[in-house]
């Protein structure tokens, strides 16, 4: 069955970086597109990165641009999410997300995805 594991979570401190990963198996995401979304305690899931199918357009929440960056390796069926100078607001379950909607740009709603991982905690401390 399709399965969507994320790794690369912990604590780390204010300031640091970190890399999340997600591994899709069960079937090819080569023409999927990538999601992360991230859910803080008494909190909404909010989107936070996107990545087309090609890898060519990418889309950031304006709380992390400039900070993380999005990438995939379609090789490896897996998405990438690159975190640089953390902070405390950050903290929170990050869920990665595939989408078969189509389309050229992947979208930022919870609801454009099909497929969702269980989801990897990150703790920033101050």
């Amino acid at each position: 069955q399709v399965q969507l594991v994320e790794s690369g979570g912990g604590l780390v401190q204010a300031g640091g970086s970190m890399r999340l990963s997600c591994a899709g198996s069960g079937r090819s995401f080569s023409r999927y597109h990538w999601g992360w979304f991230r859910q803080a305690p008494g909190k909404e899931r909010e989107f936070v990165a996107a990545i087309n199918w090609s890898g060519g357009s990418t889309y950031y929440a304006d709380s992390v641009k400039g900070r993380f960056t999005i990438s995939r390796d379609n090789a490896k069926n897996t998405v990438y999410l690159k975190m640089n100078s953390l902070k405390a607001e950050d903290t929170a379950v990050y869920y990665c997300a595939a989408s078969d909607s189509g389309g050229y740009r992947a979208g930022h709603r919870p609801s454009d995805y099909n497929y969702w991982g269980q989801g990897t905690q990150v703790t920033v401390s101050s």
